[in-house]
């Protein structure tokens, strides 16, 4: 719809006070660039403004503003007349280049959701904390070094976002939203949070990425109702025991980028997590039980120092991908075999001289990539992978391949380049000739 067709917002019956807002807010837009002269905020359903699909937009419901959209619109200042909009329920600026808000935004205490990601802010108003209906607050990539102390009155708030800024610290106040179910305080500057944060024990999604933790202390097992943990891209050296205690765990347990020579054998609690990430440590092993973590679906561990894999990594029943690239692995366990959902299988950078024969176990399997290591031959089980879409053997020491590797029916690449086969199979060119990509 273009700007000359979009719909005028249905402002009959509007308090003056609201018609007067609106109008000074289309001019300004129209001082942007982003509406025509004369042309009025183009009026917008609910649905429309709560998923985010227009850039600009009002929704008028019984006779007041209820949610008004000013994303990406090149905005440096807002009128104070904003704060005259007493039964707006939804505001999102992300995408402007706001250094500041209005006190007058404490006034809107109906608000519910308050959207300001990617914009300059540099600090909040103190009246931010009368909005004591907010349930979610977004503040995403700004340059805030501290939330205002006010925001412990927020008492409704579930989701606080604040990634991408430069905090240092975390207000001790914040423990007393004991509503809070996620909060995401990533890629800022924190080496450590108050005594007080682990109280928030509601919390279902916590992001601490990217900051500066040397340290967690035990008191982070009281979060017993998380389902997602981020502490990836800090500087731990170790992990609390009690991280084994957040049992409901369900999704995603990110530990990548730190300094972890060991994992704590609680870990192996976590039965229902998803999905693990402990890449780029300086891990030497894997905890023995890992195959206790029965809901993993992925496994990640690449960029460590390992030399071998437990023997209970076959009991990962439900694993879809193992990703094991750059490590010292020397040999595989006969146990890989049981891994009968693995559909992703990749060991590129590791010292494998063989493979197990259970491989050719991995019924579900379509992509094996084991580049760059040091295999001699394959075992012949190889060519029972049915499945097998990518088959990636560069740069190893293989001087013939088992030749049921040509009757793999869904083979659609095979890398053999960097090897010294003694001939070449006929097999080959038929491979080509049905459309597999052969590089050698």
């Amino acid at each position: 719809m273009s700007r000359k067709t979009q719909m005028r917002p249905d402002d009959r019956g509007l308090p003056r006070s609201e018609r007067s807002t609106l109008t000074a807010l289309a001019a300004l837009l129209q001082e942007h660039g982003c509406l025509q002269p004369g042309e009025a905020l183009p009026g917008l359903a609910r649905d429309q403004i709560t998923d985010r699909a227009r850039s600009i937009g009002v929704c008028v419901e019984n006779k007041t503003v209820v949610a008004l959209a000013l994303r990406y619109c090149g905005l440096a200042t807002l009128p104070a007349a904003l704060g005259r909009l007493p039964g707006l329920q939804q505001l999102d600026l992300t995408g402007n280049q706001l250094t500041m808000l209005p006190e007058s935004l404490g006034s809107l205490v109906h608000l519910q959701k308050l959207y300001l990601d990617d914009n300059q802010l540099t600090a909040l108003p103190e009246s931010l904390g009368r909005l004591v209906n907010l349930e979610e607050l977004y503040l995403d990539k700004n340059r805030l070094a501290s939330l205002p102390g006010g925001i412990d009155r927020l008492a409704h708030l579930k989701i606080l976002n604040v990634y991408n800024n430069t905090l240092d610290s975390v207000p001790t106040s914040l423990s007393q939203l004991t509503g809070l179910q996620e909060v995401s305080v990533g890629h800022n500057r924190l080496g450590s949070l108050p005594d007080s944060f682990w109280r928030l024990t509601g919390l279902r999604v916590l992001n601490l990425a990217e900051n500066q933790l040397a340290a967690l202390p035990e008191r982070i097992g009281d979060l017993i109702n998380l389902q997602t943990l981020d502490l990836g891209h800090n500087e731990l050296t170790k992990l609390p025991e009690s991280l084994g205690s957040l049992s409901r765990l369900t999704f995603f347990l990110y530990l990548s980028n730190n300094r972890l020579t060991a994992l704590p054998e609680s870990l192996a609690n976590l039965r229902n997590v998803r999905y693990l990430n402990v890449t780029d440590n300086r891990l030497t092993a894997l905890p023995e039980n890992i195959g206790h973590l029965m809901g993993l679906q992925e496994l990640r561990f690449y960029n460590n120092h390992l030399t071998g894999l437990p023997e209970s990594l076959g009991q990962l029943s439900n694993l879809r991908e193992l990703h094991g690239m750059h490590n010292r692995l020397e040999a595989l366990p006969a146990t890989l075999g049981d891994l009968g959902q693995l559909k992703e299988l990749r060991l590129s950078d590791n010292s494998l001289a063989a493979l197990p024969e259970s491989v050719g176990q991995l019924a579900q399997l379509t992509h094996l990539d084991l580049r760059n290591n040091q295999l001699r031959a394959l075992p012949e089980s190889v060519g029972q992978l049915a499945r097998l879409t990518h088959l990636d053997l560069r740069n190893n020491r293989l001087t013939a391949l088992p030749a049921l590797i040509g009757a793999l029916p869904q083979i659609e690449k095979l890398d053999l380049r960097w090897n010294k086969l003694a001939t070449v199979p006929g097999w080959l060119h038929r491979l080509e000739e049905r459309g597999c990509v052969v590089l050698r």
